[in-house]
Order: structure tokens, then sequence, then C-alpha cells
């Protein structure tokens, strides 16, 4: 992994949320969206609609996100992820550390027992201002792109809202959202609308550039793209529906935009659910057996906790301790062939253009291991599952939360 430094103003970032499914089952006042020209920064109206299922584990992993512990994709299972995320939870709450919702951890849970595990939303209508494009295998075809974004409003929506596909068509079955009763209010909207089953393209002209980047700044280079996102699907979701989505990602305070690059950073926030209050880490140390990355600050208190996937047989993790030479948000990738034992050295080496499809997602955090660093990823659902090369991958939006709690000064910790 070579890379450059690439610096920019630290953001702080969080994902909180409130309650929206509501005893009754009839649609009632919607949360107005927040009044925005520019469709990536467009707020959801929530509905206030009843869920007839009680989705146990989907409820915690919605209370676990909004705590700082990330259980990775929002799927209502419990995986690697999740019961990683629960012992992020016991750590911080002087439990014994078991991964398991035994009982001492159910007890401390219960404060958020009425929190939600989904809600529904509005789609803004302005997404349909958006251009969606599938992404190229090729390096040398991704190379000649603007920006690697997302390749439908479908896959925008999932990550908005920190799930799959797959996830949100369960949560809408027969192209309804689950528990919606239908109304006058609500056969007004399916009418406008349609239903999932109706699909549509939900694409229009005018998707925004990425941001110019600074003067002098030079571009990370690391894990290139597995391909997973070749063939982008036809978008089944669309602008101004009801859906029914995991309850994380809400909508939060956003700073004031700056110059251009501040501006697409307030943008990635957005589109990835996450606001700007997170508290500062002193140190981050990454578990190359367990799949995990924790933050601490000063007093050794746990502030978070992420599933990533780090290293390989082949790009095993640097062991060790380590610096933070800066931090790139939205960065673009420099695709050198020489660097990857899997890539063969006569391809022409690319620089491929930002965006949360490309090979580190939103975020490098370039470290003082040369060719190293912290990043994020196309694709959510592989990590604490594919292998890296070397580099220590999370989810775009941990990814995004991490790069707001860290800086200069954060120490990082390697280990077995």
């Amino acid at each position: 992994m070579r890379t450059a430094i690439v610096l920019g103003a630290l953001l702080l970032a969080s994902c909180g949320f409130n309650g929206t499914d509501a005893d009754g089952g009839e649609e009632q006042a919607v949360q107005p969206a927040a009044e925005t020209d520019d469709p990536d920064l467009a707020g959801f109206e929530t509905q206030d609609l009843a869920d007839p299922e009680l989705r146990r584990e989907m409820q915690l992993q919605v209370v676990l996100d909004s705590q700082g512990f990330g259980p990775g994709v929002i799927d209502g299972g419990m995986g690697l992820s999740t019961r990683n995320a629960l012992k992020g939870f016991q750590e911080a709450n002087s439990l014994e550390i078991t991964g398991e919702l035994d009982e001492p951890t159910r007890t401390a849970l219960a404060r958020w027992d009425s929190v939600p595990a989904t809600r529904v939303v509005r789609i803004p209508e302005s997404w349909g201002q958006l251009e969606f494009s599938e992404v190229p295998e090729e390096p040398a075809d991704q190379a000649a792109m603007e920006r690697l974004g997302y390749e439908s409003l479908d896959e925008k929506l999932a990550e908005r809202f920190h799930t799959t596909i797959e996830v949100l068509s369960e949560l809408n079955p027969g192209g309804r959202p689950a528990g919606m009763q239908r109304g006058p209010g609500i056969a007004a909207a399916t009418a406008a609308t349609g239903t999932l089953a109706a699909g549509g393209q939900a694409t229009a002209q005018g998707n925004g550039a990425a941001a110019a980047r600074g003067e002098g700044e030079a571009a990370p280079t690391a894990t290139p793209a597995s391909g997973a996102n070749a063939g982008a699907q036809e978008p089944v979701f669309r602008p101004g529906q009801l859906v029914r989505v995991p309850n994380v990602g809400l909508d939060g305070p956003l700073r004031a935009a700056g110059d251009d690059d501040e501006r697409e950073w307030q943008r990635t926030l957005a589109s990835l659910g996450v606001s700007s209050d997170q508290p500062q880490a002193a140190r981050v140390v990454v578990d190359r057996s367990e799949s995990w990355l924790k933050a601490y600050d000063e007093g050794g208190k746990l502030l978070a906790m992420f599933t990533v996937s780090s290293g390989s047989e082949r790009d095993p993790l640097p062991l060790g301790e380590w610096g933070i030479n800066g931090i790139g948000r939205n960065p673009t990738f420099r695709y050198d062939p020489e660097l990857f034992w899997d890539v063969p050295d006569s391809e022409e080496e690319q620089q491929l253009p930002p965006g949360p499809n490309g090979p580190v997602g939103v975020v490098w955090i370039d470290l003082t291991k040369e060719h190293y660093g912290i990043h994020g990823t196309p694709e959510p659902q592989t990590i604490g599952r594919a292998q890296s090369h070397g580099c220590v991958r999370l989810t775009n939006w941990d990814a995004a939360r991490l790069a707001g709690m860290v800086s200069g000064s954060t120490k990082v910790v390697f280990q077995a």
C-alpha cells in the first residue's frame, strides 16, 4: 500500500436516533425533512408507523450502533460483527466480556428497550436529480470516470441506513413497509410513488462532481477493488416512496459548508447518516485474531469498537505501534500494480477518482507504517470476512465515524 500524506480538517461524527415505531398502524405526523437544494444533503421525512415484528436482534444492533459499538451491516443477525459490538458494550460497562446477550448484558441494555428496531421514511424527491452509474471492473475504465459513486438508488439507500438491499426488501414485503396499514394518506403515497415491485429508474442528470482536492495533495494507494460491484442492478426503490429502514443513521447536525472539500465531506456524512459530534480518541487498537478495532480516550475509556478486515497470509497486518500522518476524506486512489501480488505488473498505473465505491471508500487514514492505512470499503457486507492486502478496512459509515475521532496525535497499535 503506497500512500502520501493527505491532510484535512477534522470533522467529528456519530450516529444518533429516535423512536418511530409507535403503536397504532396508521400514518401519523411526518417529521419535515431538512430544506436544501442539494440532493445529497436532503433529509428524510419520518413516518410514525407500527412494526408488526419485534425484531429483537435488529433492535440490539440499532442500540449498539447508536452507542458507538458498530455491528457492521444491520441485518438482524448475530454474526461476528454483532458479537464484537456486544464485547465492546460489555467492556465499556464493566461487564464480563462474553460476546453473548447474557442476563447482565440484557439488564444493562434495558434502558434502551423502548428504542424501535426500524422506522418508515420517505425517500427524498430530490434524489430523482441524482445520476447513478455502473462501476466498471477494470481500473483503466474506473480512472476515466469522474466519480466512483453509488450504482443505484437502492445501493445509496442501503448504505444510508447501514444495511443491504436484501434487508430493505425484507422490510418492505410486497412493495410496502411492513406494518403499514392502507389509509387515505398511504393510498395517496402509493399512487404518487408506486411500490417496490413496480420498480422504475430513479436516476436523472445532475450528480455533483467530486470536490476539487487541495493543491499539493497526493492520493493513497491500498487494496484494489474486488469486482463485486460489477453489473449494476435496476433500481426498485423510487424518490418519494415510503420505505421501512433500520432505525440507524438519522439526520444529524452538519457543519456549515466552507470550501469545496468541506462541502463534499458534509455531503458524504449526510449520505452515510453520520452526524458531526464524536469524542476524541487518544489510542486506537486493532486486533488481528478477533477482527476488531477499539478507540480509547486519554483516560483509557473505550469510546467505540468496530469489526474490521485486516491483512492476510500474503499481506499480514504489520504488528507494532504506529502514528497517523494524516486523514484523507473522499480520497482519490493511486492504483499501482507493482504493490499487489495478485495483479500483473504489466498493468498500467492508474489514478482513480474518489467515491464510496472506490477501493478505499470514503476515508484513508494514513499511518506512519509506509504503504499502510485504515480505510473504508465499497463492500460493507465483507467486513470481518474477506481478507485485505494488509490494510485495515471498515464499513464506510464506521470509517467516517473513526475519521472524526482521530488526529495526528492519536496512537495506533496493531496486535495479534
